[in-house]
């Protein structure tokens, strides 16, 4: 699983406050002596270990954390009384008595995920073990502000309300948008197909969406953690996930670990001088979007002559032989895998995905003439190139993959502030 630097969180009640996790406490919540420090140490070691290999033994969580199986029974049922685990059974058919097992207790924590597009805003929440209990998607009414943040609010209402649970509930919210977040003065940047975000603070108000703490991370971003989570980065060390559709962007995976860069800008491909002298370059916007967007496929369309609304009517009737929709996939192509070599030159990737509505959905048209063409263009072998498996849920799935595993900790900080020795 891809795994990000320690997440910054914003607590709603103290709003732009942020705070990092990985602090050991104490059982008690005051300052820890050496025993309860170790045994907190070693309660978070167990916890982590359940929750990364699921239903498992004592005698594999001692082979896994170097414990001893005293040390393991008691962290168990300090762990089992703070109500974090569960038994869940035996494990039978091995020589010897059956083994009781433990897990998660899905209950102990969940996680709000947010998908903050132009087109669409999907919303889902899962529990503690990644189940998703409740979920949402919406045609998005981006061209508002206070519209968008309305309608999340709403949403997240229904899916409480559908999950049992309240907002307060909610053991963390992860919402991935356009652009970056700008942490000193609160706004996106970056984000032109989200109007309204640029305003300062305007990223605090989503403490109106949700009572819970929030984490604001790059969609594309997000993405890519989805990608390594569940998708085809599953086991890859260096990949990058290459979002096309409504605009594009890059999220960056060096030695399994997400790479934001110094401003949280790593994979802003956009503004790559890819397309330079198209009569549609908006530099504002930036060069490879203008020219391999959806509108920048929709444009190259019309200045060929072809009248066509959206991009997926050029790619489909590219697929049915359409001599001038070919052209356009063919420039399209040529696009991607300029920009592609760029990213190549500099990151050397084991594996390209190519996701959002044109890089996923268009795939059986762009991968082979992308991979022929930048095979021409690198001076090694070129990077593999696939279409995400993932399609239009990349962002939410690694929005939850990215909150299980700092909810987790949450619950745990809260479970051992609470929680007496016994």
């Amino acid at each position: 699983m891809v795994q990000g630097d320690p997440l910054m969180i914003n607590w709603p009640a103290f709003r732009g406050g942020y705070v990092n996790l990985g602090n050991v406490v104490s059982m008690s919540g005051g300052t820890a002596n050496t025993t309860s420090l170790l045994r907190v140490m070693n309660e978070r070691a167990v916890f982590g270990e359940i929750f990364r290999l699921g239903k498992v033994s004592r005698p594999e969580l001692a082979q896994a954390t170097g414990l001893s199986k005293p040390t393991i029974s008691v962290a168990l049922a300090d762990l089992e009384r703070a109500k974090l685990v569960r038994p869940v059974g035996l494990r039978t058919g091995n020589a010897g008595r059956a083994a009781l097992l433990y897990e998660i207790r899905p209950q102990a924590g969940s996680v709000l995920a947010v998908d903050i597009g132009r087109a669409y805003v999907r919303l889902a929440i899962a529990d503690l073990v990644g189940d998703i209990v409740a979920r949402k998607d919406e045609p998005s009414r981006a061209e508002s502000y206070d519209e968008v943040l309305s309608q999340l609010s709403g949403i997240v209402d229904q899916l409480t309300a559908e999950a049992g649970m309240t907002r307060a509930d909610i053991t963390l919210s992860v919402f991935g948008t356009p652009g970056i977040h700008d942490k000193e003065t609160g706004i996106l940047r970056l984000a032109p197909n989200l109007p309204g975000w640029e305003q300062p603070g305007a990223v605090e108000r989503l403490a109106d969406v949700t009572e819970s703490p929030y984490v604001v991370e790059n969609d594309v971003d997000l993405a890519a953690v989805g990608e390594g989570a569940y998708g085809l980065g599953q086991g890859v060390s260096h990949f990058v996930y290459v979002s096309i559709g409504t605009g594009i962007g890059m999220g960056v995976v060096i030695d399994g670990k997400l790479y934001r860069g110094s401003q949280g800008a790593a994979g802003e491909i956009s503004y790559l001088p890819v397309g330079e002298g198209d009569p549609l370059v908006n530099p504002g916007r930036g060069m490879f979007e203008s020219v391999a967007s959806a509108d920048g496929v929709v444009a190259a369309a019309g200045r060929l002559g072809m009248v066509a609304a959206t991009a997926k009517e050029v790619f489909d009737a590219a697929r049915a032989g359409d001599e001038t929709a070919v052209k356009v996939v063919a420039a399209e192509a040529d696009h991607v895998a300029h920009a592609l070599a760029g990213v190549t030159a500099v990151l050397d990737p084991e594996l390209v995905v190519l996701g959002g509505g044109i890089g996923a959905q268009a795939g059986d048209l762009l991968i082979e003439p992308v991979a022929g063409r930048l095979e021409s263009l690198v001076a090694l072998r070129p990077p593999r190139i696939e279409s995400s498996t993932l399609g239009s849920d990349a962002v939410l799935l690694g929005a939850l993959a990215f909150g299980l595993t700092t909810a987790r900790d949450l619950v745990f900080e809260r479970a051992v502030a609470m929680t007496p020795l016994g």
